[in-house]
């Protein structure tokens, strides 16, 4: 046995939707991912935070938006560490735990341009290879070791999602029907 390549796709999830099921997919396929791990983070570190709804809800969502794929999993280490999600404490706790692992951290190509603001990124990279979702219009140039994936340009964002439903338009196709009916169920983002 080799090592396992494991995929991190981490982020708010605030909903998960489709865009986030497609980025996964693509790294899974093109990387040759053992899997994807969906990682919800508790709080954000960004320094435009965003207000987020209950953890709980957010890996719920998560649950029912993977659940059709054997290939994607959820970790809620973020979650259940509290406080701020540094995803150098997040490696430094997977890598410990499991060395035989290698760590493939999917970001969209446009989060690349923000890598030098992250939590000692020079220390993090040791413990990950980033993965970058080329987008339109979003420059490859990094002086940082970035593996660039294609993947279809879908256009969604969970801030979107959110003004749709305050605004009460269809979600259809834009998040898992499961996640649609949560939404619903729930009175989330209203």
């Amino acid at each position: 046995m080799g090592r396992k390549k494991i995929g991190i796709l981490g982020g708010t999830f605030n909903p998960i939707h489709l865009g986030h099921l497609v980025m996964a997919e693509q790294a899974l396929s093109q990387l040759h991912l053992d899997k994807v791990l969906f990682m919800p983070d508790y709080l954000p570190p960004h320094v435009d935070h965003k207000d987020a709804i209950d953890a709980a809800d957010r890996v719920n969502m998560i649950k029912l938006a993977i659940a059709d794929n054997s290939k994607f999993e959820l970790t809620t280490i973020e979650v259940d560490r509290g406080g701020k999600s540094y995803s150098f404490d997040t490696l430094t706790q997977l890598t410990h735990n499991h060395s035989e692992i290698d760590y493939y951290f999917i970001i969209g190509g446009d989060m690349v341009a923000y890598l030098p603001k992250w939590y000692r990124i020079n220390e993090l990279l040791k413990l990950v290879t980033f993965v970058g979702v080329k987008r339109v219009g979003t420059s490859m140039e990094t002086e940082y070791p970035v593996r660039w994936i294609d993947s279809p340009y879908i256009e969604i964002s969970s801030t979107f999602v959110r003004n749709s439903v305050k605004r009460h338009q269809n979600l259809k196709y834009l998040v898992p029907d499961q996640v649609l009916n949560y939404i619903k169920e729930h009175h989330l983002y209203e």
